[in-house]
């Protein structure tokens, strides 16, 4: 281990996940899977006009939170949408095991990489305390990921944009994980796929950054290619060891 840096942040998906799927009919059937759920819970509701706003208004959302860096999660989506339809203060009993049904059709299709367990295995002893940090629009999809790759226990703590309700490149939520070990901000490295979340957010809380390009082509990335830099890059994960020695 570095004298300087002492703990590594990462990134979740596509970072120490990558998605198999074809999204498109893998909506369809999570959100059909979602409303067969509510229904066999007593909710007599137009299927077509109820899929039609939640996916309306998580659309909206996923155009709002990029500006707003806040979090809105998929559980407050899902009751805004039913309360419009008349379905006012609804138990969590109900919604819960609905949405984990929707997220379970998604959470089938992420599958770590080849290289994340070996990676984080040599860092941890190595000596570096390790840590992810998540934006997404539900806590409990988040650690079931973790969960379902195998990783738990390379990890001091999960954060969720969700459950910290700011996403990144808010600094707030790497101040939490910072508070968790007790670090300087320079002490710590951030490794995520995405240069205005994981890369500006780094910044913006003085931690190191490392950029993982392997599933970064995107237009979101491209549109900072020439504004946001970070320290440094790296095509796989397995090239993360070495590059933290050089920071």
């Amino acid at each position: 281990m570095t004298a300087d840096i002492r703990a590594v942040i990462f990134d979740l998906g596509n970072t120490l996940l990558h998605f198999d799927g074809l999204r498109p009919d893998l909506i369809r059937e999570a959100d059909q899977i979602l409303l067969d759920h509510l229904r066999e819970e007593g909710l007599e509701i137009d299927g077509h006009m109820f899929l039609s706003q939640f996916r309306e208004k998580l659309n909206h959302y996923y155009d709002e939170r990029e500006t707003e860096f806040i979090e809105y999660t998929t559980n407050y989506i899902l009751r805004t949408a039913l309360e419009e339809l008349g379905y006012k203060e609804l138990d969590e009993q109900v919604l819960a095991p609905a949405l984990r049904a929707h997220y379970a059709v998604f959470q089938a299709h992420w599958k770590p990489e080849d290289d994340a367990e070996p990676t984080l295995s040599q860092l941890q002893q190595e000596g570096y305390r390790l840590g992810i940090v998540s934006n997404a629009a539900d806590d409990d999809d988040v650690q079931t990921l973790v969960d379902n790759a195998g990783l738990r226990d390379y990890f001091d703590f999960v954060l969720s944009s969700a459950a910290c309700r700011v996403r990144k490149p808010n600094p707030y939520i790497f101040h939490l994980a910072l508070e968790k070990w007790g670090v300087l901000p320079k002490q710590v490295v951030m490794v995520g796929d995405t240069l205005g979340a994981d890369i500006l957010g780094a910044r913006n809380a003085g931690l190191h950054s490392i950029w993982l390009t392997r599933h970064a082509d995107t237009p979101g990335n491209h549109d900072h290619l020439d504004t946001i830099k970070p320290d440094a890059r790296a095509a796989r994960l397995a090239e993360i060891p070495t590059l933290i020695k050089s920071l």
